[in-house]
């Protein structure tokens, strides 16, 4: 029989093996844009679950346990794969409810309704996907419960060896797979927890994260070394300021956090984070500022603070005077506070970069959640933003296909409130639905006018190849610039200026009717080459059409171009 605290380790130390190979399930993404996040996503949600679960107690039953896994994946799921990993423990938990210890046939029962619980969530599930993995792996363990093994642990042996087999034909089942050469990387992950898992039900042995803790500090100080080397040319901030902050597992705030304000008060920002620590490196004018928001995560262990201005006064042959940073260092952003639902409706809205963020909170959104491609917020980041919101009934757009989700789940958790998630995928979709949005209008008639709206704009992508791809009967090169149109690659291109042309030529021209078209322009993008974008882009399509420019500051995408 399986016990509570084994299930509770086991757990973990699956967790510990999805940390320990994220970078390579990362790399199993197919496409070549920069958005391998699978491992990171589900790495973050298990490792949400092994926290909550560390201080369990080890006469805990397994019912229990399982629920508290369940709930602490839930609220911390990151990205489509997170989600869905998280309902995979949900529907265990259902299936362990109330009892102390799990026999072979509880086991399979509740990894079946896992599966159960996975499916039903995915609008068209896929298959050759994690989804599929997890169903096999079900599947074997029944056979193997059916074949007359009572022992958990061979039953469980099953289930790992069905993942791996289901793993191995995910790509006869995604052409796409198989022409990149690759497995799922969703499903990669599930096989990396179950074994994780099986390593403390058939041995006892919790699998470790990786490195001891010596080799993390030494990897992590010589990675903060290199980081920092690359800007010893130019001295902006007075001081260089490290520190390493000891998490406590009461904290769930998202280091991302930490890191985003830092950028605000100056540069060279690192943070690197695991179960155990955060690690950061800035340039500051103001090093108690970026301490005292460390704090918001945990004591801090260790503090170096150096002034490099007096440093390299001493080193340099020559007496020149210092470059000084002179920028105001605004306060840290104060945690979310919640508020009564006084008002009718209200908005909350996910968007990376400034510019993005300042636009939706000009159409109307009470809260905007950090967070977009690479970065998404969990479902307990969408449920803080919601209770923050002060309206009865409070829409919610994810512009992302991959925080949608996360996003889903959020609507039981607010007890006090009715939440809507519009689904919109992308950013110019959630614009224009916050353009449709009409005070005069009641909820329902809001809500309706909102999908149309959204329903209704193209959305162009202007990124970067993250790594060398062959992608159709093209061949992509790491650094290729990459035109989108609604989510499929059409250019490849080695200007961003261009392929944003491109891209925003061939969207109009697919509707006749074409009104509107905003380029928003991110990082690495200058004011210039918008314009320049915008100049080139008005001399190829009708005179009647309204180009606007957006500063939108979003990472990833040089431009997000919107067609309506």
């Amino acid at each position: 029989m399986i016990q509570g605290y084994q299930f509770k380790n086991a757990v973990i130390s699956g967790s510990n093996n999805i940390a320990k190979y994220k970078k390579q399930v990362n790399e199993l993404n197919i496409f070549p844009v920069p958005d391998g996040d699978t491992g990171t996503n589900m790495s973050m949600t298990a490792g949400a679950a092994a926290e909550g679960v560390a201080s369990l107690p080890e006469e805990i039953g397994v019912g229990e346990a399982a629920k508290k896994v369940s709930s602490t994946m839930l609220r911390n799921a990151r990205g489509n794969s997170g989600v869905i990993l998280s309902l995979l423990f949900r529907g265990l938990s259902k299936g362990l409810e109330g009892l102390a210890e799990a026999g072979a046939g509880d086991l399979v029962k509740a990894l079946e309704l896992g599966v159960e619980e996975a499916y039903k969530a995915v609008m068209k599930p896929t298959e050759g996907t994690m989804l599929t993995v997890a169903r096999v792996a079900a599947e074997r363990g029944r056979e193997a419960l059916e074949d007359g093994c009572e022992d958990p642990v061979q039953v469980w042996d099953a289930v790992c060896a069905g993942a791996g087999e289901a793993l191995e034909e995910t790509p006869e089942l995604l052409p796409v797979l198989k022409r990149a050469g690759v497995v799922d990387a969703g499903g990669q992950g599930v096989c990396l927890i179950f074994e994780g898992m099986r390593s403390v039900f058939r041995d006892g042995v919790m699998i470790e994260s990786g490195l001891s803790p010596e080799e993390k500090e030494q990897e992590t100080a010589e990675f903060f070394r290199n980081v920092a080397a690359e800007f010893d040319s130019e001295i902006n901030f007075t001081y260089c300021t490290e520190f390493i902050v000891g998490r406590d597992p009461e904290i769930t705030k998202d280091p991302l956090d930490l890191r985003l304000f830092l950028e605000t008060i100056g540069d060279c920002v690192v943070v690197v984070d695991d179960e155990e620590i955060i690690k950061t490196h800035v340039h500051t004018e103001n090093p108690g500022n970026a301490l005292q928001a460390a704090l918001q995560y945990g004591q801090l262990l260790t503090v170096k603070i150096e002034n490099m201005k007096e440093q390299h006064r001493k080193a340099a042959e020559e007496n020149e005077a210092q470059k000084a940073a002179a920028a105001a260092s605004p306060a840290p952003q104060a945690p979310l506070a919640r508020q009564e639902p006084v008002e009718e409706m209200g908005f909350i809205s996910v968007a990376a970069g400034e510019g993005l963020k300042g636009l939706f909170t000009d159409l109307g959104c009470a809260v905007v959640v950090s967070g977009g491609q690479t970065m998404n917020p969990s479902t307990e980041d969408l449920l803080q933003a919601v209770l923050a919101t002060p309206a009865k009934k409070v829409f919610v757009l994810p512009n992302n296909k991959n925080i949608l989700m996360a996003a889903e789940q959020v609507p039981p958790l607010a007890t006090d409130r009715e939440v809507v998630v519009l689904p919109t995928r992308t950013i110019p979709q959630g614009i224009s639905a916050m353009l449709a949005f009409d005070p005069d209008c009641g909820p329902e008639e809001n809500q309706k006018q909102m999908l149309e709206a959204a329903s209704n704009v193209d959305t162009g992508l202007v990124t970067f190849a993250a790594r060398d791809s062959e992608f159709g009967s093209q061949t992509i090169r790491q650094g290729d610039i990459l035109g989108l149109k609604n989510g499929k690659l059409d250019y490849i291109e080695k200007d961003a200026v261009s392929a944003c042309v491109r891209v925003a030529r061939s969207l109009a021209r697919k509707h006749a009717g074409t009104s509107f078209i905003t380029l928003v322009y991110g990082e690495g993008i200058t004011a210039q080459q918008a314009e320049e974008a915008k100049r080139l882009l008005a001399a190829k399509v009708s005179s009647d059409v309204e180009i606007t420019l957006v500063d939108g500051g979003q990472p990833v995408y040089y431009f997000i171009i919107s067609v309506e």
